[in-house]
């Protein structure tokens, strides 16, 4: 019995509809269509890359960096080259307090559930955070100005339900 045999873009078809192709291997039937997918997963749900790359934005960084030092996990002059002086000087009064550390029951480490923006102006970003702890969920509001060198900075910080002693009432 003779084998007959037609030429495609792809491959040799032979009398029996089967395709072999020039890379090897045959398969039943003649698919132009590029190979599936065969990952179950979604690109970009990977939850660890999204966390990396939600991290990258200005908003979160700060919101992480002002959650440590008003939690009392790191001290106050590690915002130093972060902020500017008045923004320092709130965070100076704000973080004796400790306002956002762990609540006693479970002592759950307060994290930043949503951080969103408004930007008024192209070099100018205010930022509200939700901050959780447990059930507790606080508010964190900052605004961010970009320095000539292109670097973000602090400039103002204010918690919901903290009291920020006044310039001068912390000078007399």
């Amino acid at each position: 019995m003779k084998t007959i045999r037609s030429t495609t873009r792809t491959g040799a078809r032979t009398a029996g509809g089967t395709v072999t192709r020039p890379g090897g291997g045959t398969r039943p039937g003649a698919r132009t269509a590029p190979p599936r997918r065969t990952d179950p997963r979604r690109p970009g749900t990977d939850p660890a890359a999204r966390h990396r790359e939600r991290e990258r934005l200005p908003r979160y960084w700060f919101a992480n960096r002002l959650l440590l030092t008003l939690s009392g996990q790191r001290p106050v002059h590690w915002m130093l080259g972060h902020t500017l002086g008045a923004a320092y000087d709130q965070l100076t009064a704000l973080a004796p307090q400790a306002p956002l550390r762990p609540a006693p029951p479970g002592r759950r480490t307060p994290v930043v559930r949503r951080c969103d923006e408004f930007r008024p102006r192209p070099e100018v970003i205010e930022a509200f955070a939700r901050i959780a702890s447990g059930d507790r969920l606080r508010a964190l509001a900052f605004r961010l100005e970009r320095g000539t060198d292109l670097r973000w900075r602090c400039s103002a910080v204010e918690l919901g339900g903290a009291a920020v002693p006044h310039a001068a009432a912390a000078r007399g």
